[in-house]
């Protein structure tokens, strides 16, 4: 059976544990539509991603962090914040309080995304626990000690400011070392497969921490270290092998026919017409990371040592010689990159109307649809397979890149444009980089929704109050999957939150 048979102590409180796994349902939805929008927002707002590639990838990430890790730190969740012990022997006492906190959690997070407030889940659930303990008489852990509500709210402050640290350092070495040089292209071509190895080693360290039953001290700083070293240079040789060739191919020789699943030809990449299997179409090389829906290039002037900017005459790779085809530059008039016509980006960006009227690559959800099928009866299969599509991708479909306010678009316009090629490179890593942060959040995430509902199941289970029990596995699936299906349907509220007016 799913669900054994209750004590009779427990019996008169199945309401509880059903209005409480209702509320676990809500809960985790609301943790992955708000929360995976952190791990994803950078992608798509840099055009790396589409919100439809990102809602297949968030619920895989998601699953894997919530089912892999998400055990490991439920038992702060439901046994560190407040004290137990003023529950002995009121099971129902306790499953109410705990089945408070999940419907305090859940009713704010789905508020707050639908009105695409970005918040923190954990601070969500920690508070709802904080005021279940005020409203039961029971202690609430103030002090110094693990899992307390003084080293959680201190992770609150420390994390952004390590965070940022990280991000500007590493950011720094980028813009240093590659983007403001001469020669960028060049440049990058040689340092990328150094910033593959990174993001290897980066992720072995976290596997290496958070993998369920890891022990550093047992497996030993020496044999930690080597496991890192072998990601960061396995993945450099990988790179050099694989990705360098294709980048060559792709970048250089302008071949608009290769797609991610050519990178295992490797070196045969480098023969006059290698064997591509399942090529691409169209004549786009690259994408043009600064043009938005509009069909408008959102940058200043291309920032180089050289000086050059984005309307120089430029040469090209094809014009003859290595060094040509590392030449910091592109053609507007090539099909990765999208012309000013004719105005300053500036110029542009204030005219709305105007970008309006050249917004051709892009139909709402709605209009997509609903419009086309509106006339027709509800029993036409044709109007209830319209809606279905409807409800099923509007979510994934939105446009959360484009902004129509002339003040965004004239802050963007004063930002320094790059070579995309340049940009291209570092988007493999920018991906692995959200993947990692999605399977940690799914880690986080899966135990702020699971720990009340974690300890109302077990005491409901055992007819007395129970919180040391392990987590069903059925309930990690299920938080799991709410989590992906949070950002799929509703996400789309953060996600164009974070990328229109926090970026």
């Amino acid at each position: 059976m799913l669900i054994p048979r209750v004590p009779a102590a427990t019996r008169e409180y199945d309401w509880i544990f059903a209005i409480t796994f209702i509320a676990y349902l809500a809960s985790s939805f609301g943790n992955g539509a708000n929360d995976v929008a952190n791990a994803y927002a950078t992608s798509v707002a840099a055009r790396t991603l589409t919100m439809l590639q990102v809602g297949f990838l968030s619920i895989c990430t998601e699953f894997f962090g919530a089912v892999a890790l998400g055990d490991r730190v439920t038992d702060t969740i439901k046994n560190g914040i407040i004290n137990i012990d003023r529950f002995d022997g009121n099971p129902g006492v306790l499953m109410l309080a705990m089945g408070c906190a999940e419907i305090g959690s859940a009713s704010w997070l789905v508020f707050a995304t639908s009105q695409g407030m970005p918040v923190s889940t954990t601070q969500t659930i920690v508070g709802a626990l904080i005021g279940v303990g005020f409203a039961a008489k029971s202690a609430i852990t103030w002090e110094w000690t693990d899992g307390s509500v003084s080293q959680i709210a201190a992770s609150w402050a420390i994390a952004p400011l390590i965070s940022a640290c990280f991000s500007a350092l590493v950011f720094a070495t980028v813009k240093y070392s590659v983007l403001e040089r001469k020669d960028s292209f060049k440049w990058a071509m040689r340092l990328i497969p150094i910033y593959f190895g990174f993001t290897a080693g980066i992720l072995a360290l976290f596997i290496t921490v958070e993998a369920p039953g890891s022990d550093l001290d047992a497996l030993g700083a020496g044999t930690a270290v080597g496991i890192i070293l072998g990601c960061f240079f396995g993945v450099m040789i990988i790179c050099y092998v694989f990705f360098i060739p294709f980048f060559e191919r792709k970048l250089i020789k302008k071949d608009a026919r290769l797609r991610i699943w050519h990178i295992p030809l490797g070196p045969l990449l480098r023969k006059e017409n290698p064997p591509l299997y399942f090529p691409g179409k169209g004549d786009e090389y690259v994408t043009n990371y600064y043009a938005d829906a509009y069909g408008n290039t959102r940058g200043g002037e291309q920032a180089t040592a050289s000086g050059t900017d984005s309307n120089s005459s430029l040469r090209d790779a094809e014009k003859g010689g290595d060094e040509s085809a590392f030449d910091d530059s592109l053609r507007e008039d090539e099909p990765g990159v999208m012309p000013t016509k004719g105005k300053s980006a500036l110029e542009s960006a204030a005219d709305t109307d105007a970008m309006k009227s050249r917004r051709t690559n892009y139909k709402p959800p709605y209009d997509r649809w609903i419009v086309p099928v509106q006339d027709l009866s509800f029993v036409n299969p044709k109007k209830q397979w319209g809606w279905f599509k409807f409800l099923l991708l509007r979510g994934v479909t939105m446009d959360v890149v484009t902004h129509d306010s002339a003040l965004l678009h004239a802050i963007h316009a004063r930002a320094n444009r790059y070579d995309v090629r340049v940009e291209h490179l570092w988007t493999y890593c920018q991906v692995i980089s959200a993947m990692l942060m999605s399977i940690a959040h799914g880690s986080n995430d899966i135990a702020n929704a699971l720990g009340p509902i974690s300890a109302v199941y077990s005491t409901w289970q055992e007819g007395a109050v129970a919180t040391e029990n392990d987590t069903p596995i059925w309930l990690l699936i299920i938080g799991a999957l709410m989590l992906g299906l949070g950002f799929w349907f509703f996400g789309y509220h953060i996600v164009s939150t974070k990328n229109g007016y926090l970026a």
